[in-house]
């Protein structure tokens, strides 16, 4: 599994002008399901999220979780993480896991991840989502979990 995560000051997801998810100060996830990921990844990738340390403490320094902060997370399902990039002109998502079992898995992460923390919205898999967000610094990371 993927997450490409951002520290927001807030962030929002719309489908059919309608916001589905909203945050204030937290995390954005960018979540792709690839093939052989399991629900054990997914609660790995939970537990990495809710205690990765991309928050500054009063020392300015990146020692506090959005657990710590008593952040948002917004979980949005986004495959395109899944693309190769790395020859031709067309992203080929061969790496992707099917779309039905996308759809399973996100819906588990989603669901144990809300089990976990108190403060989480979602997109909504397979919809024409508008995501807006301001990105605090910027802060980007890409989390990659594979317990196989």
């Amino acid at each position: 599994m993927l997450a490409l995560i951002q520290r927001t000051t807030s962030s929002k997801v719309e489908v059919n002008d309608e916001v589905i998810g909203i945050i204030e100060q937290g995390i954005t996830a960018l979540i792709c399901i690839e093939k052989g990921d399991t629900e054990a990844d997914a609660r790995h990738l939970c537990e990495r999220l809710i205690g990765y340390r991309i928050f500054s403490d009063n020392d300015d320094k990146m020692n506090l979780s959005v657990s710590d902060i008593n952040g948002g997370l917004l979980l949005i399902p986004q495959f395109t993480l899944a693309a190769d990039t790395s020859k031709g002109m067309r992203p080929s998502f061969s790496a992707a896991a099917s779309p039905d079992y996308s759809r399973q898995l996100f819906d588990y992460f989603c669901k144990f991840t809300a089990e976990q923390y108190c403060k989480v919205e979602t997109g909504s898999f397979g919809a024409d989502m508008q995501v807006t967000l301001c990105n605090d610094g910027p802060v980007t990371f890409l989390l990659q979990v594979n317990q196989g």
